[in-house]
């Protein structure tokens, strides 16, 4: 494997620093999942892609990772939905994660090594809380217990932001009673129970966890005290990683994370997404329109940590780049014979581009540079797929055409793109051989007849198939998909 360094964006340091594990080619990694009230947006869509494919990377240079991602299935949002629809949360939080799941695999996302709930947490949050209180960094007030913002000296390291200049209530997601609270901007860890809501039983009452010590207890569950890289959008950054810090770092003195990572926001036609204008896009409407892979495709063309703007013209420009892809990763399949390739054929990975591959994706997982390497990779090869379609050759050899094919899908499949998931829809619709020979006897006849518009027609029926169709001297027509 390549040598060079993995440097990337650590959000509490403000730049670039070389990768370096607590244990020797192992990562501890954990992303904030989603709070499973609704379906996924696009904004889910490019925060799942990114750090799914961050993870491939890591693995594919050779780091054993263990990923972990979260489901928020206790929250005040939940709540109000099983309350519109008369159901349970329970039966809410069921619904959209199954959702998520069968979203995540049309989009090619490698399932978590695990997937804790904040339901299936509750001890760990509970004893998490009580050690913050034997600890002085919490106060129990009116079966409410909040973290005491102001007594951890750290507070801020990760956003910037001053307790002078924190606004009332910043620090918490739900309703609460402010009267009870020390300081404006201390935050709940554990909620006094409301009527007509789910509670559980803790040392303080009936009630639930509060949103930020759900994730401060699982990663401590899942993977330790200290873990090497802690990533969601950038829109957590505060309060929700500022208060994660506060809480873990308070009870184990310990740094939560040596490395955070953010990525950008998702824009729609310039704006922010939202519902109130009528922009919002869940992941499903999205693949009614566009290919999964031409999605993947848009989110890693751009820096991970800037904003993307979703625009039709930005959507039709990475689904013609996906066509470009499909045919460099299908020319093995479609040229393999006439190739002489057999099962046995040995290809190769071409040494340099699997360099500069590392050197670009290396520095800050650079995504979009390696897209532009096998793209390049791709238009080589959908052109040498046109020259043997029509001159019956090619202008390299049988082997340095292995090794581009053999490079190429090889490093797609680091980065998730996977040609069978942009067939899968048409495959069982496709023409078989003998329907085919058959369409373009019928052709053959016709021109003969002079019927040129009945020729036309077959043509363009076997086009709609993706059927080309070569016209030779002596009347004979060649095809191929």
């Amino acid at each position: 494997m390549i040598n060079s360094k993995i440097t990337l964006y650590n959000s509490l340091s403000k730049q670039e620093e070389e990768l370096k594990t607590i244990s020797d080619h192992e990562v501890k990694m954990y992303c904030c999942g989603i709070t499973v009230y609704d379906y996924c947006h696009l904004g889910h869509a490019r925060t799942c892609i990114v750090w799914d494919v961050v993870r491939k990377y890591l693995q594919w240079r050779g780091y054993k990772v263990t990923y972990i991602q979260n489901f928020t299935d206790i929250d005040d949002k939940i709540l109000n939905r099983a309350r519109k629809e008369k159901c349970s949360m329970e039966e809410v939080s069921e619904r959209f994660i199954k959702a998520y799941f069968e979203d995540m695999e049309r989009l090619n996302v490698s399932p978590a090594d695990a997937y804790p709930r904040a339901t299936h947490a509750l001890d760990g949050i509970k004893k998490l809380v009580w050690e913050l209180e034997q600890k002085g960094y919490a106060y129990q007030t009116g079966g409410d217990v909040y973290y005491s913002v102001h007594k951890f000296d750290g507070y801020g390291k990760l956003s910037g932001r001053k307790l002078d200049d924190l606004q009332a209530g910043a620090g918490g997601r739900a309703n609460q009673s402010e009267a009870q609270k020390e300081n404006d901007f201390d935050f709940a860890l554990w909620k006094s129970a409301k009527p007509d809501e789910p509670s559980y039983d803790s040392p303080w009452g009936k009630g639930r966890p509060g949103w930020h010590i759900e994730c401060s207890a699982m990663v401590r569950e899942m993977l330790g005290e200290t873990i090497d890289i802690h990533a969601g959008g950038n829109d957590l950054i505060f309060p929700h990683h500022e208060n994660e810090i506060a809480q873990s770092e308070a009870v184990t003195g310990k740094s939560l994370a040596n490395y955070w990572m953010h990525n950008g926001m998702v824009k729609v036609e310039g704006e922010k997404m939202s519902k109130s204008l009528g922009n919002f896009i869940t992941i499903r409407e999205l693949l009614e329109k566009y290919d999964p892979m031409a999605v993947r495709l848009f989110v890693l063309q751009a820096n991970y940590r800037k904003p993307i703007d979703f625009t039709k013209d930005a959507m039709e420009s990475a689904t013609n780049g996906w066509h470009t892809f499909c045919e460099g990763l299908q020319f093995g399949i479609k040229h393999g014979t006439s190739l002489n390739w057999t099962e046995d054929t040995h290809h190769n990975m071409i040494t340099s581009v699997q360099e500069r591959f590392c050197q670009e994706v290396d520095r800050d997982f650079n995504f979009a540079a390696g897209v532009a390497i096998l793209f390049d990779l791709a238009k080589d090869l959908r052109r040498e797929s046109n020259i043997l379609v029509h001159e019956g050759r090619t202008t390299l050899s049988s082997e340095e055409l292995g090794d581009k094919w053999y490079t190429l899908i090889t490093l797609a499949d680091v980065l998730g793109l996977k040609v069978d998931f942009y067939e899968q829809d048409s495959a069982q619709t496709q023409m078989s051989d003998e329907e085919i020979e058959a369409l373009v006897q019928e052709r053959i006849m016709a021109r003969k007849a002079k019927n040129y518009a009945e020729g036309d027609r077959i043509r363009d029926i076997l086009k709609e198939q993706g059927i080309t169709l070569i016209d030779g001297a002596g009347g004979v027509t060649k095809w191929h998909r």
